[in-house]
């Protein structure tokens, strides 16, 4: 029978620490730390590291930030951590944070501790014994498209994050600040980064209101109840901040890919969301505008925007490794990402829809 449990594997080359020094940074702070730290590393993202720790019968997530990188404002371990101190005790699927350290000399970079959230985590690869019948994605992808109007549903300011971002202006500096990052990491000269960004320029729409955005949100970025009913929890905000909610739901769509999307959508697929059942973009967009109360009719920008901003990410991981700041051979591949992704997003403005983009 499948375990569908999301289970770290062993510390990858490169991206360990000291787990006794953390034990010992740890021991005066949290309570009931017995035996020997044991540690573990969960997936395998190109961002903000996670780590399981056990002692004993006790386990902690860590989060750091990968080494040798700038600790800029996707890297602050003490922002990320506030957040969820500020969600959690009125929010159940915010995790709950325990400590959080901004020392680098303690294991290498900052960091911060939550408490373990167990369940399913949906990614790329799906172990071969787990069911993802149509019926079950078709459930699993409603609550996840309901977990995001939630978060857009969220009292930032009652909950004490109303220093948190500037809403004003928001999507102007997105649009402007992600264009910028593409010209600081560019390497070689890729057209339809040049005329997707141009496009987006020309096209932006006015501020439809502000809100809680996570800005990473999808399906391997929530946690899932072990019997797949529905999202128990959502990881990874280190990109959050206050802003236009339709960007939030822009970055979902980017990640969603359909089954019958051209192949170059297919190279980018994050999670099974190009399986039988799961809602289409379309039925997400015009679910969550149920939901919220809020026009979703002009998702082509944000969804635009949201392939924009993936492939710049990707041109900045694929800069650091013709920089030689790493060398995991799965960055090597990612320049071609950068074509894939872009190209993605001119189809559906070529098409001007999101959806029939294989027609």
């Amino acid at each position: 029978m499948v375990d569908p449990l999301d289970r770290p594997s062993p510390v990858r080359e490169g991206q360990g620490f000291d787990v006794g020094a953390l034990a010992t940074w740890l021991r005066p702070r949290v309570d009931g730390l017995e035996g020997a730290p044991e540690l573990s590393q969960f997936g395998r993202g190109y961002s903000n590291l996670t780590y399981l720790v056990r002692f004993g019968a006790r386990e902690l997530v860590v989060r750091r930030a990968p080494p040798g990188v700038a600790i800029k404002s996707a890297h602050d371990m003490g922002r990320e951590a506030r957040i969820l101190s500020a969600l959690a005790p009125t929010w159940p699927k915010a995790p709950r944070p325990i400590a959080a350290c901004d020392d680098p000399s303690v294991i290498g970079t900052p960091f911060y501790v939550m408490e373990r959230v167990r369940g399913v985590i949906l990614r790329a690869k799906v172990p071969e014994d787990l069911v993802l019948d149509p019926p079950i994605l078709r459930r699993v992808s409603e609550a996840t498209c309901d977990t995001l109007a939630e978060i857009h549903g969220i009292d930032w300011r009652a909950v004490g994050l109303g220093d948190l971002g500037k809403p004003e202006g928001y999507v102007e500096r997105q649009v402007r600040g992600w264009s910028e990052r593409y010209t600081k990491a560019k390497t070689d000269d890729v057209p339809q980064v040049e005329r997707l960004g141009a496009w987006l320029d020309e096209h932006r729409p006015r501020e439809s209101g502000a809100t809680l955005v996570h800005n990473d949100f999808k399906y391997d970025n929530i946690v899932l109840a072990p019997d797949l009913s529905g999202v128990v929890a959502v990881l990874d905000w280190e990109m959050a901040t206050i802003g236009d909610p339709l960007m939030d739901l822009g970055t979902a769509l980017g990640y969603w890919i359909e089954p019958d999307d051209p192949p170059v959508f297919q190279v980018t697929v994050f999670g099974p969301t190009n399986r039988p059942g799961n809602l289409t973009r379309v039925e997400f967009a015009e679910r969550w505008s149920k939901a919220t109360g809020r026009d979703a009719s002009n998702v082509l920008f944000y969804y635009a925007f949201a392939l924009f901003k993936l492939a710049v990410v990707a041109q900045q991981l694929y800069r650091r490794w013709v920089d030689g700041l790493t060398k995991e051979e799965r960055y090597a591949m990612i320049g071609e990402a950068v074509r894939a992704v872009a190209s993605s997003a001119l189809v559906a403005i070529d098409k001007r829809r999101i959806d029939r983009l294989g027609d």
